[in-house]
């Protein structure tokens, strides 16, 4: 992902995979318009996009298939959460998880948040970089960026979202003490992030020893990709790394 000429953002991935389920196209038209992130104007406080009051705000950027960004929400219905994802599929994933529905029979115009939920997830479903500077500094106490694209070639490593370009954009809405959280299975990017991270005057590493990496944090949450990862004997690396 990088700037372009007119001033925008040019797309570096996918946007659609395989042919959605008739189920998971309906949830696109009928439910995602009802969680779907509504910012208006600047220096926008991310609380006011949600229905319910919340304490604080999380944001997810890629979050993938939603297997995290759920999980995470529904352990924590007083925290608002903004996930932002360009991926058709993964948008379609999160929204069963938000429903609870899947199969063609069980969803239709009126399909509504899986019973217990609160209303505290708002999707970005499109280049998150279109939203981040209309939020006010200080807006949000976690930012996850998890599994992202490592692209591996060195010719392809400005397009990496965790570096020079973005992180001074993160460290401005992080919250002072707010963690920004990395994982990946890919050295290279985690070499990477490390390198541009440990170089910032924003950000503190939290590591205490030198296995704290290899340990997903407490309220870890795995997802799909992690889990397939693992299976495979891939050893996933886990960085926290804190607002000064």
């Amino acid at each position: 992902m990088e700037e372009n000429k007119a001033g925008g953002y040019r797309f570096y991935g996918r946007r659609k995979g395989k042919k959605l389920k008739p189920s998971r196209e309906v949830l696109l038209d009928a439910f995602l318009p009802k969680v779907r992130l509504n910012v208006a104007g600047e220096n926008v406080d991310p609380a006011s996009c949600f229905s319910v009051p919340v304490k604080s705000v999380w944001l997810e950027i890629g979050f993938g298939g939603g297997e995290h960004l759920a999980e995470q929400s529904a352990r924590r219905p007083d925290t608002g959460f903004i996930g932002a994802e360009v991926f058709v599929n993964g948008v379609s994933s999160l929204l069963t998880h938000l429903t609870g529905k899947e199969r063609s029979g069980d969803v239709d115009e009126n399909v509504g948040l899986k019973a217990g939920r609160v209303d505290n997830v708002r999707v970005h479903d499109n280049d998150v970089r279109d939203i981040l500077p209309k939020f006010r500094d200080g807006s949000f106490e976690r930012i996850y960026v998890l599994f992202p694209d490592p692209w591996p070639k060195k010719k392809h490593a400005n397009r990496r979202f965790i570096g020079p370009k973005n992180l001074p954009v993160l460290a401005r809405l992080l919250k002072s003490g707010g963690e920004l959280r990395i994982a990946s299975d890919d050295m290279n990017y985690i070499r990477w992030s490390l390198e541009h991270l440990m170089k910032s005057d924003d950000f503190e590493w939290t590591a205490q020893t030198a296995d704290d990496w290899r340990k997903p944090p407490a309220d870890w949450v795995n997802t799909r990709y992690e889990l397939k990862a693992l299976a495979q004997g891939k050893k996933p690396v886990y960085l926290v790394f804190r607002r000064k």
